[in-house]
């Protein structure tokens, strides 16, 4: 016999699923969904976070997935990047996901903008359709990632990865983000001079 009862969920049964806060053109809340259902194509606009951290000698972090992950799996990306749970500071999350997967605690995190953007995965077929807060900072201690989320890591200098061809080694949305956050990560190495 299957239960007919309804579920509190937006009609989703896996209470181990995290949510996603939905967002409008403006970045304002609309509501919650499953995060696997918040990236299957067409994908809904949500939000995220993305963040920039620079070691000691100006280079920046740049986490490869681990292959485990749900998509972009063994790609390259930025420090950190995840969804907030709905209710939370993009802020604090940008804190605890560092923690969680990286266990760096950031340095100077400042908030860089916003981007939005809209791609696809080109292996998995999943969608990153984003309302993208961007934070800067620095991590000044060796990190020490969880191997369920980060399979290895870099500090490679900016111009060196500003020259990068896009050659399927990083995530579709790395490219995007990284242009939006360039003046700002500039200003950060201006200032350690």
């Amino acid at each position: 016999m299957t239960s007919s009862a309804p579920t509190d969920r937006d009609g989703f049964d896996d209470p181990g699923e995290p949510l996603v806060e939905l967002v409008d053109e403006r970045g304002r809340t609309t509501g919650v969904t499953p995060k696997l259902a918040a990236h299957r194509p067409p994908g809904q606009l949500h939000r995220a976070i993305s963040i920039f951290l620079l070691d000691s000698s100006g280079r920046l972090l740049i986490q490869r997935r681990s292959r485990s992950k749900y998509h972009s799996g063994g790609l390259w990306s930025n420090t950190c990047c995840s969804h907030p749970v709905p209710g939370e500071r993009p802020a604090d999350a940008s804190v605890r996901r560092l923690r969680e997967e990286l266990g760096v605690e950031p340095t100077d995190l400042t908030e860089a903008g916003s981007t939005v953007y809209h791609v696809t995965d080109a292996v998995s077929g999943l969608v990153e359709r984003e309302w993208n807060h961007l934070f800067v900072g620095y991590a000044l201690e060796t990190p020490s990632p969880d191997p369920l989320e980060v399979e290895d890591w870099a500090a490679v200098p900016l111009d060196e990865l500003r020259d990068m061809e896009p050659d399927g080694s990083f995530t579709a949305w790395f490219p995007t983000v990284l242009e939006a956050v360039t003046p700002s990560l500039g200003d950060l190495v201006a200032q350690r001079r």
